[in-house]
């Protein structure tokens, strides 16, 4: 079968809050989007395809008509396999990709409605305030360059306080309205205007030459400048959220209490950057925003999702004393599609992506109630990985952990290096230690060069001369191979 190659450019609608994820920028195809995910994860081809291809659906929906979008509800997916095979690592590139609001819950974490706990519902209003903290991120950015600037005004009227004019003077001229006027007077004793203003001049090249950054000036701070002063209500229930919303925008109709602190220009810059941009953003059409981000590509990864799986022998196994079942009647309306309430309005989850996972060693996914199983219908089965696979984890990813202790070495001067043999025998260790103990996966990797480099990083940069050091094999061996070799002792590498 030949399928065409040519690829329709995608246009969002307006709807989309006028931001484009990369997928949309790009116009990234399904094998584009794997091909991006293989820089951070090496194989499970399925599991990628999977995702791809649900993140392309987002895209194709967003292109529509409108009576049908609505219609169109994402293929959710759960992931089975073990710990450590990159399930989550997929799903949080997969959001960093797509630049959407991401957050991971733990399945085991929630309690049936009724019982002291999270209810399942506060994984919606998490997933509202990361993408509110994104997207006043992002408006930050784009009004940072004229917060500087407002900075630099306010940093020169604190170091030339303004003379006293009259009311007169300013309403003719509303050009000098907050312009500091340095009091240098002549025999009359009246200010000179032009000799302050080339001061002021002089005295913003030194403030951006950074010649002034350690000095010491007084200046008046916003009690909640420094993240004191913020009330909290902590409650299990959603009602909670909407308490704690309208007691915030209770309290932050009131006065600000403000103080005055001695602190050095570099730390009143930041300071005053913060009130600036804070004054500059629109946070009513940022969470407008954040809103609508949620709801038409926001992503939820429900970890463990197993563990609230009753198995189907009956015996229910070891756990809290509410039943896994109720936990997971209350995530089947969420999944499904309904509103739940933040304290920043109500949020549609029809169109959220939920990725499951979980190891299901002794449940099986046919062990969830069977109207949450449908919600699924994308069954991904993640594979083991061998010893191959270890290899190309440690030297392909770009944030491969050789690459990592090499450039962490780089900074004390050392060049670090390892050969392939010495790379070999990681992975080959890593392999047999998850056979024997317990396989954990990848981040066997972690704790088994930590044993390696143990000594090197300590001795760093005291007692150790040499400007490049290579790892071998032989080294590898030495100092790992009589942990592997007594099973009482390599339980201790986790």
């Amino acid at each position: 079968m030949t399928m065409n190659s040519k690829v329709n450019v995608f246009a969002l609608p307006e709807g989309n809050g006028g931001r484009r994820s990369s997928i949309a920028e790009h116009n990234l195809t399904p094998n584009q989007i794997v091909a991006l995910l293989d820089k951070y994860i090496i194989g499970q081809k399925e599991a990628k395809k999977s995702v791809a291809i649900a993140l392309r659906n987002r895209l194709r929906r967003q292109n529509v008509s409108d009576e049908l979008r609505d219609e169109i509800m994402p293929n959710n997916i759960i992931m089975i396999g073990p710990t450590g095979v990159g399930k989550t690592e997929i799903a949080r590139r997969l959001a960093k990709l797509a630049k959407a609001p991401f957050v991971k819950v733990e399945a085991s974490k929630f309690t049936e409605v009724g019982y002291v706990g999270r209810d399942v519902e506060s994984m919606i209003r998490d997933l509202v305030d990361q993408s509110v903290a994104m997207v006043r991120s992002e408006k930050s950015e784009e009004v940072r360059e004229k917060a500087a600037l407002l900075v630099e005004e306010r940093l020169l009227d604190i170091l030339l306080p303004p003379v006293a004019q009259s009311q007169e003077s300013l309403d003719d001229d509303a050009e000098t309205e907050g312009e500091a006027l340095l009091s240098l007077s002549t025999e009359e004793g009246d200010p000179s205007v032009e000799a302050n203003r080339r001061s002021r001049r002089k005295m913003l090249e030194r403030l951006r030459s950074g010649k002034l950054e350690d000095r010491q000036i007084e200046m008046d701070i916003s009690s909640d400048s420094s993240g004191g002063g913020m009330m909290q209500i902590f409650g299990p229930l959603g009602q909670m959220e909407e308490i704690g919303g309208m007691m915030q925008d209770l309290m932050s109709g009131l006065p600000r209490k403000r103080k005055k602190r001695r602190v050095s220009i570099a730390e009143a810059r930041k300071l005053l950057e913060q009130e600036e941009v804070q004054k500059l953003i629109d946070m009513e059409s940022v969470v407008k925003e954040a809103i609508n981000k949620v709801e038409q590509s926001g992503i939820v990864f429900i970890d463990e999702i197993d563990k609230i799986a009753a198995p189907s022998t009956g015996a229910g196994g070891k756990g809290p004393d509410v039943s896994r079942e109720g936990v997971q009647r209350d995530l089947l309306p969420i999944v499904e599609g309904s509103n739940v309430a933040t304290k920043h309005g109500m949020v549609k989850t029809d169109h959220v992506l939920f990725i499951a996972s979980g190891a299901f060693h002794v449940a099986k996914p046919s062990d969830l109630i069977p109207e949450l199983q449908g919600r699924f219908p994308i069954r991904v089965e993640l594979k083991s990985l061998t010893e191959e696979d270890f290899f190309l984890i440690l030297t392909q990813p770009k944030n491969a952990l050789i690459k990592q202790y090499t450039a962490l070495l780089a900074t004390e001067g050392v060049e670090l290096s390892f050969s392939e043999g010495a790379i070999r025998e990681i992975a080959r260790i890593a392999a047999k230690v998850n056979e024997s103990v317990e396989n954990i996966g990848a981040r066997r990797l972690h704790t088994i060069l930590t044993n390696l480099l143990e000594e090197l990083m300590f001795n760093i940069p005291e007692n150790v001369s040499d400007e490049k050091i290579e790892i071998d094999e032989a080294m590898v061996k030495e100092k790992l191979n009589h942990v592997v070799a007594d099973r009482d002792l390599s339980q201790y590498i986790l």
